[in-house]
């Protein structure tokens, strides 16, 4: 299953899973938008999906983090 993820992943939900790789703390998109170099409404579409998959969760509400599963992918 990891590897239908990695073919899944866009370039640009890997600049946000990159992005939150470098954090220790949980980022809101602003942040993430910030650190990747992509627009807000990108980093928005990217992190529904990568969310859909299992590649970031949300410990707190409108911040998210990478997954073990994400770390794989990028």
């Amino acid at each position: 299953m990891a590897a239908k993820a990695k073919s899944a992943v866009s370039a640009e939900a890997k600049k946000v899973l990159k992005a939150l790789a470098k954090s220790k703390d949980p980022l809101a998109n602003k942040q993430v938008a910030a650190e990747s170099g992509l627009e807000g409404k990108a980093v928005t579409a990217a992190m529904k999906d990568l969310k859909k998959e299992g590649l970031v969760e949300s410990p707190v509400r409108c911040k998210y983090t990478i997954t073990a599963a994400g770390k794989k992918v990028i």
